[in-house]
């Protein structure tokens, strides 16, 4: 035996890491875009719904319940980066998670711009040209520069949520001032009634419109389940964490609008929030307030805490954007080039690059209701696929754990039907039909987007050779940036078309030499992958192979290529061999190719063993691997590596007890 070494994967989907994050953590995170959403949605609600802005967004409240328990079930039940496509994934297939991950792609991108713009209509309430023209501009760059600069980066995680907290408590309190103080300053419930004629102020078209834009700030929901692997969170406190995020959710955003339409002058048909009031609608709320001194004192107060808020969205979107397009990349849904990890940060930094060229795009045009109506249309696809995954779960998966379960469920088809998930993917494909129908930007780009997007994807995945539902994972070796140490400069790697074959490829990539600094010039390594047809002795060794043979092993070697490639400086070069028996045709491969390592899947032993079982001798690899793994572990001319698959972690998750 020249040499051998076992190795086994960890169990897929069980990460071992440190969980530091409570619920206090989380409601931060989910709160900042939230409260920003008040800070710019205000507007463009009030200026659709007219008087009836408080009840749309008690509207919206209602839904932020049921989406907010989905993605707790969903975040529990598979702890992996990433919200409503990782759903996706355990739900339907790769395809779905892809759409679901490319929608709130578009998401991200377009809360990065906005939330960019609307902070430096903010900051114009202490430097007028910071809201209009070129400084506007150039103030809106700066921040989305500083954002990507901070991901890439990589800011301390405590220090960062500690500091979303405290903003989240200052958020609360100013905006519970603000309504406390509007109640008793402006409210008249009497004079707000009289501008509704339902159907003409507002119209039918502007109130669903209104009513889809009011829950554009539930995405946050996506950046919290992207960290659902660090969280440590009792049962107990996943309720709580719904029951405090709802009461906030409902609260503010009833009390803010209330107030907003209530404090600004409405005539029927009109809107109350028109030009800067629109950009920066809290602004304009407060200055209707009196005396001077507290309109001058909430003027730069609100502006200060709502530029803080909005710039802290904008880099909790470009969080989320980063760990969902790692995700993507990983499972091979998007180039894996466009994942690469920053050598020294370790983050994303190409997609970070990427989103804040775009962001900037999104900015210039200043249509602030335009980029709203298209972020809408992403949201609402996202939150349609989560609802669906969730009850689609409950019957793929009915005995899986699950740390957090929705309430209200029925007996249906031989499963549990969460029925508050049942209502938000109604309410959430309405939404999307009514931006669809009356909204000409969401349904032009949206399309759009998600019609390149799948385009994108399909030409990626055939042109690698991988199914285009079926789970592809690259590791995180191989999106990184800087080159590895040699290990080995050739590598045999057999192939036997099974899942399996991307985890020995990846081992073998990682152990080739990338670049080795002790030589100088560095040259990359080979991974030589082979296919070896076992033809019986009633054949000659040269006889014609049947073309579904012919046909699995090139579309297994091909997508061994594909994979292993995807690493630094790694070549991978394919062939088929012709064997009595599969060992002996390994073993004889690497003589004649002077390899200097053997990466091979340890195969299941036959249902028949002998050895000691039978009163022979048996030696200890008898018991767990076949013929092929034993004869070229015994006769191999170099050393060996055995890549074992995973054991179940879980072994009687999916049964009845």
């Amino acid at each position: 035996m020249a040499g051998a070494l076992v190795t086994a994967p960890p169990p897929a989907g069980r990460p071992v890491l440190r969980r530091s994050l409570g619920s206090p953590a989380i409601f931060a995170i989910v709160w900042s875009s939230l409260a920003a959403a008040v800070y710019f949605s205000l507007g463009i609600v009030a200026g659709n719904a007219l008087g009836l802005t408080p009840l749309v967004f008690l509207g919206a409240g209602i839904f932020f319940v049921l989406t907010a328990m989905t993605y707790v079930e969903g975040a529990s039940l598979h702890q992996e980066r990433a919200g409503s496509t990782v759903f996706a994934r355990y739900a339907f297939n790769e395809l779905w998670s892809f759409i679901a991950g490319w929608a709130v792609l578009l998401d991200f991108l377009i809360l990065i711009a906005v939330t960019t713009f609307v902070a430096t209509q903010y900051m114009a309430a202490f430097w007028s040209p910071l809201g209009s023209g070129t400084t506007e501009l150039v103030a809106a760059v700066a921040i989305i520069g500083y954002v990507a600069s901070r991901n890439i980066r990589g800011a301390s995680a405590g220090r960062g949520v500690e500091r979303v907290s405290v903003l989240a408590v200052l958020d609360v309190v100013l905006q519970l001032l603000v309504i406390g103080l509007g109640a008793f300053l402006v409210v008249d419930i009497g004079a707000l009634t009289q501008t509704i004629d339902l159907g003409t102020a507002p119209r039918w078209e502007d109130l669903l419109f209104a009513l889809t834009v009011s829950a554009v700030a539930f995405t946050s929901l996506e950046s919290a389940s992207g960290l659902a692997g660090e969280i440590r969170v009792s049962r107990s406190g996943l309720k709580r964490l719904i029951a405090s995020s709802t009461v906030s959710v409902l609260v503010i955003y009833v009390g803010m609008s209330l107030v907003a339409v209530a404090a600004l002058p409405i005539t029927p048909g009109a809107s109350p929030l028109t030009g800067d009031a629109l950009n920066a609608p809290v602004l304009a709320l407060v200055s209707r307030f009196d005396p001077p001194w507290l309109v001058e004192a909430l003027r730069y107060g609100v502006a200060a805490l709502a530029t803080l808020t909005l710039v802290v969205a904008a880099h909790a979107a470009m969080l989320g954007l980063s760990r969902l397009s790692y995700s993507l990349a990983r499972n091979r849904q998007i180039p894996s080039a466009m994942g690469r990890l920053h050598p020294g940060h370790g983050t994303p930094y190409v997609v970070i690059v990427l989103a804040a060229v775009f962001a900037t795009a999104l900015v210039v045009p200043r249509d602030l209701e335009f980029l709203v109506g298209i972020y809408a249309f992403g949201a609402m696809l996202a939150f349609l696929i989560a609802h669906v995954s969730i009850c689609v779960l409950r019957y793929r998966e009915p005995y899986r754990p699950r740390p957090y379960r929705i309430p209200l469920s029925v007996r249906a088809g031989g499963g549990d039907l969460p029925l508050p998930a049942v209502l938000g993917a109604v309410m959430a494909a309405g939404g999307l039909a009514s931006l669809l129908g009356f909204h000409e930007g969401a349904r032009t780009v949206g399309l759009t987007w998600m019609g390149v997007g799948i385009a994108l994807y399909v030409g990626y995945r055939r042109s690698a050779e991988m199914p285009l539902l079926g789970r592809v994972v690259l590791s995180e070796a191989a999106l990184r940036s800087e080159p590895a140490r040699a290990e080995y400069g050739s590598i045999l790697v057999p192939i036997y078309g099974t899942p399996l074959d991307d985890d020995i490829v990846q081992t073998a990539a990682r152990l080739a030499a990338a670049e080795n600094p002790e030589e100088g010039e560095g040259h990359g390594a080979t991974i030589e992958a082979i296919w070896v047809f076992e033809v019986p002795l009633s054949l000659p060794l040269d006889a014609r192979l049947p073309d579904s043979q012919l046909k699995a092993a090139r579309a297994a070697l091909s997508h061994a290529k594909a994979v292993g490639e995807e690493y630094d400086r790694v070549e991978v070069m394919t062939a088929t061999v012709r064997a009595r028996r599969a060992g002996e045709g390994i073993v004889e491969e690497a003589k004649r190719r002077g390899v200097e390592l053997i990466v091979l899947a340890a195969e299941e032993p036959s249902a028949i063993r002998g050895g000691g079982r039978l009163g022979g001798i048996g030696g200890p690899l008898d018991n767990f691997v076949g013929d092929a793994t034993k004869y070229v572990v015994r006769k191999a001319p170099c050393r060996v590596i055995l890549t074992a698959p995973a054991g179940d972690p879980e072994p009687d998750a999916e049964r009845p007890a």
